[in-house]
């Protein structure tokens, strides 16, 4: 058996001061388990959505009724607050499980060598979203699931999800200069394609807002809109989307483009289809809670592949554009507050 080498006073002080630059200095992840890291934040951050959408379509939403604590008297549920409230409890706890993954994705990327700093400050990125949305989620609770701030706060999420998936491509991409591999034009239809996605997944936010599905047992306040309409309009936009995606592959066709977007743009487009089938579902089964929440982590996974086709649309090489010469840091060289 090795020895374990002594860990000196100095050690623990330069562990205290900047854990990160400390375990950077021994520890030197492979590619691949940085990309797995990058991954399990992504895949924490549609759980997250999907239990939050439990939360509601259970009536749960009030089950913990104050926040930070779950009541005045008790940080943790209790057995008078049933069902309600271990749904409730349990998607806050979850929170610190997506915290773990977001830990382990910075952890992982500063400790990658050559340190890379684009992939360690969008590491942190997700962390300071994170933590701005746990806030937020307490400000949902106090106010007592106004809709406006739950919808605020799915869109949130869907900005965590986007900044994942960017950590997650980067991780297997070098970091010189991007290069496009399609034309201009091309490129221009998908922004497109993404803009129209995002006013697809706002509008969503509106349907439900809008709809009967509160979030909670008792009476809450809803959208002053007409249900049917927006619903209308939320799956004009869907069509809206899957012809903009169904155009851009036959563009890609017609450019000869690389497989890449071509099996981005694909995905998509399968992804779409599946999603607009759960969605006239359940609109003429009148909202079955199961597949309200299945629709919602289908509008993640949407999201998260029309983001996957404008990030194939150029290469990154290995390059030294942003990264460093492996380096030994100082205990006070590196804030624990953010990026290096």
């Amino acid at each position: 058996m090795d020895r374990v080498p002594n860990v000196t006073r100095d050690d623990i002080a330069a562990a205290v001061r900047n854990p990160l630059a400390f375990i950077a200095a021994r520890w030197t992840p492979r590619p691949r388990t940085v990309q797995r890291s990058a991954l399990s934040a992504l895949v924490m951050a549609v759980i997250i959505v999907g239990t939050g959408g439990a939360v509601r379509l259970t009536g749960s939403g009030l089950g913990c009724p104050t926040w930070p604590k779950c009541t005045d008297e008790s940080l943790t549920t209790t057995s008078e607050m049933g069902f309600h409230g271990v749904i409730e409890f349990g998607n806050r706890l979850l929170t610190y499980v997506l915290c773990a993954a977001v830990g382990w994705a910075i952890i992982a990327a500063r400790s990658e060598k050559p340190y890379r700093r684009s992939l360690t400050r969008l590491g942190w990125a997700q962390f300071w979203v994170v933590m701005g949305n746990a806030i937020l989620g307490g400000i949902v609770v106090l106010v007592g699931l106004n809709p406006y701030t739950v919808a605020a706060h799915f869109l949130l999420s869907t900005a965590l999800i986007a900044v994942a998936t960017l950590m997650w491509q980067r991780t297997r991409e070098g970091d010189a200069a991007p290069r496009p591999l399609v034309g201009a034009s091309v490129q221009q239809l998908v922004w497109v394609l993404t803009g129209v996605t995002v006013l697809l997944i706002a509008v969503g936010t509106v349907v439900t807002g809008a709809g009967p599905h509160a979030g909670d047992s008792s009476e809450v306040p809803r959208m002053p809109f007409d249900w049917e309409t927006v619903s209308k309009a939320h799956a004009v936009l869907a069509w809206v989307v899957v012809t903009l995606t169904f155009a851009l592959w036959f563009v890609l066709k017609a450019v000869d483009a690389p497989k890449g977007p071509l099996a981005r743009t694909r995905d998509l487009f399968l992804i779409l289809l599946a999603q607009g089938v759960i969605g006239y579902v359940q609109y003429f089964t009148d909202l079955p809670e199961v597949l309200v929440g299945v629709h919602m982590v289908g509008s993640c996974l949407v999201w998260i592949g029309a983001l996957r086709v404008l990030l194939a649309l150029r290469e990154r090489p290995a390059g030294p554009a942003d990264a460093l010469p492996v380096q030994e840091y100082g205990a006070t060289s590196v804030s624990i507050a953010g990026p290096r």
